[in-house]
């Protein structure tokens, strides 16, 4: 009798054991689950499934047969396990099946949720997809390879929305708004020019930047026929391929397979594929996968207990809480590794720590250090995390081969992105010297430049150039033409508008570090004056493709300028000390004129010398050179790099709002 007395009271305290709910006083208490085996571990035998949830008192697993509506088949309770997962194991095949987890807290249930690991999706991404990935690859994708990279600064970006790449009419693209289209060779927009990939090749990128291409919550992936449109930047699901880019989003393999269609269209075209990730903020906070299962943990809050909101899109994740490092580390390296994606620009980089930017680029280097990481060095509010953690642009010497944007050199180039009407460098406004010089260095330590006379930052921000982004216009606020046209000067004619924006575009390509445009910039691309086209419809946001033909001269510009970059290394200097010794500022005494040389072969380069000469005013400007037999390959607008003509007496004329390039050997 005492014996069996003594067994219920072992198996009571058992039972009461694995239903105890753990407490947490703090954040830092939540234990840390180490596996790499989250969420499914499927195989035709058998599926199993482990979710991390703390704090639960209970956790379900729910079986569906579709993507979409309809009852679960089958609710399976979960076992609590190590590190605050919780886990079983499905017996049978279960592929095809959809899947959701709940969390009860107390006495309440949460809404369902496919989890924050999940790889697949059904249609709107709300339930999780059971396939076999190793199963599904289509034929060649074992083979595909990242095209060669020598140095970070040989990049060239071009960044693009997937929809507006192939949506126009004139497009000559098939699978317009999807994946797909990087896949179409051959097409032609209305006069018979090369659009798409073909495009791509001819204007010499050498990395395409696709704006948020995982799924996003502000498109009904089942309403195609509705057009909406967005960026991108309200994150649902972050390793999951976005539904409404695939050409059939109910088939949750559809847009696995097409997105990799078109990573190996690119890379078999010599140009890798950086992926724009938005892991600073989620759709919604409260119900958000993340908040599902482990409620304030993956989030800031203020210490008012209200949310913060440096992201102003009403929340903030936390980045130095160890299991959402961990899910950022992890779902960096699976887009790597499965999608094989080359590069990474993070959104609002400045509201993650530095340790976790850190770790990521510790983790992409064992895989391939070719694989670049860039981020916006700001917040869009105030944080409760400090800012000597957080990976702002002020803290990028802290960032081990991390780069960011200089705001410097866009604003001192084109004019305030803030201030519509006040134009810049190369609309004819004086004083902005200092700042075009510290762009043209790449954000680092020369002692020609006066620093308490630029805009922005006031030091040197940067170890190397190459951590500089450097660019005029993106996504974001007023594209180049738009943003020139309002802040034009007076009387400034559209011929004069043409000769700002090829004059931008010069200073960005010929200055140290890594040089990123807007798509349709070389194509002359307007967004009919809106700002933030993230609502806007495609009339707006669309690459018109005739514009190719209508301003081809742009173009062919454009094109000079990736030609001169890709083929003379003295543009592209890998450290601080290269640029220290091999550039020198060489004062025209011209107010509004900014002139350098690249000398003693710089970088290996074939060229012993290059003078560049940038003219910020509005007239014509007579120069004394210094004394040199130099060989003009840019002027007035021009390129052409086989030489336009020697120029041999000290006396030279600068056209109006342009560069001249020329060299000695």
């Amino acid at each position: 009798m005492k014996m069996k007395t003594l067994l219920l009271l072992i198996i009571a305290s058992f039972i009461v054991a694995c239903n105890h709910v753990p407490t947490y006083k703090v954040y830092d208490e939540y234990p840390v689950y180490d596996g790499s085996d989250m969420e499914l571990t499927y195989s035709s035998h058998q599926s199993k499934f482990r979710v991390w949830a703390p704090t639960a008192s209970e956790v379900r697993l729910l079986l569906y047969e579709t993507g979409w509506g309809g009852s679960a088949y089958r609710t399976q309770e979960m076992n609590r396990s190590k590190g605050g997962t919780w886990t079983v194991s499905i017996s049978g095949d279960l592929k095809g099946r959809f899947y959701t987890f709940q969390v009860r807290l107390g006495e309440t249930w949460l809404d369902e949720t496919p989890g924050i690991w999940v790889k697949a999706t059904g249609i709107n991404g709300d339930r999780a997809a059971i396939i076999g990935l190793n199963e599904i690859n289509h034929e060649g994708w074992e083979n595909d390879i990242r095209p060669p990279l020598k140095n970070i600064t040989d990049i060239m970006i071009y960044e693009i929305h997937v929809r507006d790449f192939s949506v126009s009419p004139n497009s000559g693209m098939k699978n317009k708004g999807k994946f797909l289209a990087f896949t179409e060779m051959g097409t032609k927009n209305s006069a018979g020019q090369a659009t798409g990939i073909d495009h791509l090749k001819e204007l010499g990128i050498t990395h395409v930047h696709l704006m948020p291409s995982y799924d996003y919550a502000s498109v009904d992936e089942s309403r195609s026929e509705d057009k909406k449109y967005n960026w991108g930047y309200d994150p649902k699901n972050y390793n999951v391929p976005e539904g409404s880019y695939s050409t059939n989003p109910s088939n949750p393999i559809a847009r696995i397979q097409e997105f990799k269609q078109m990573v190996q269209s690119l890379h078999k075209a010599g140009i890798r594929v950086i992926m724009d990730v938005v892991y600073n903020h989620t759709y919604i906070g409260e119900k958000s996968h993340f908040n599902l299962l482990a409620p304030g943990y993956f989030y800031r809050m203020n210490a008012d207990s209200t949310w913060s909101n440096a992201s102003g899109c009403n929340n903030e994740t936390a980045s130095e809480r160890p299991m959402f490092r961990k899910f950022m580390i992890e779902s960096v390296l699976y887009w790597a590794k499965e999608y094989h994606v080359d590069g990474f620009r993070f959104d609002l980089m400045g509201i993650h720590d530095i340790e976790t930017m850190n770790q990521i680029r510790a983790a992409l280097n064992e895989l391939d250090p070719s694989i670049v990481m860039y981020g916006e060095g700001w917040t869009a509010g105030s944080s409760p995390l400090p800012e000597e953690k957080r990976a702002l642009k002020k803290n990028a010497k802290q960032l081990n081969n991390i780069a960011v944007f200089s705001d410097d050199i866009r604003d001192a180039v084109k004019g305030s992105c803030i201030h519509d009407e006040l134009p810049g460098f190369v609309s004819g406004i004086d004083s902005l010297e200092e700042s075009v010089k510290f762009g043209i260095v790449g954000g680092v330590q020369h002692s020609q430049i006066g620093y308490t006379k630029t805009i922005y930052s006031k030091a040197p921000y940067v170890n190397h150039p190459t951590q500089s982004i450097n660019y005029v216009s993106c996504h974001d606020d007023m594209c180049l033409v738009d943003k020139l046209r309002t802040s034009r000067p007076q009387n400034a004619t559209e011929e004069e508008i043409i000769r700002f924006n090829k004059f931008a575009q010069t200073i960005v390509f010929t200055s140290q570090g890594i040089p990123f445009i807007y798509a349709g910039e070389e194509l002359y691309r307007d967004k009919k004056g809106v700002h933030n086209t993230f609502q806007s419809p495609d009339s707006i946001n669309q690459i018109n493709w005739d514009n190719k033909t209508q301003y081809f001269d742009v173009f062919s510009y454009y094109k000079g300028l990736f030609e001169l970059r890709k083929k003379h290394p003295a543009f592209r200097m890998t450290t601080q000390e290269m640029v220290q010794k091999q550039l020198e500022f060489v004062d025209l005494k011209t107010p509004n004129v900014v002139a350098y040389v690249l000398k003693d072969n710089a970088n290996g380069d074939e060229w012993k010398k290059i003078l560049v000469i940038l003219n910020g005013n509005r007239k014509a400007v007579k120069l004394q050179l210094p004394q040199e037999n130099w060989n003009l390959i840019c002027h007035n607008g021009k390129i052409e790099l086989r030489g336009m003509a020697v120029v041999n007496t000290p006396e030279f004329t600068v056209a109006p709002s342009s560069a001249s390039i020329m060299y000695s050997k």
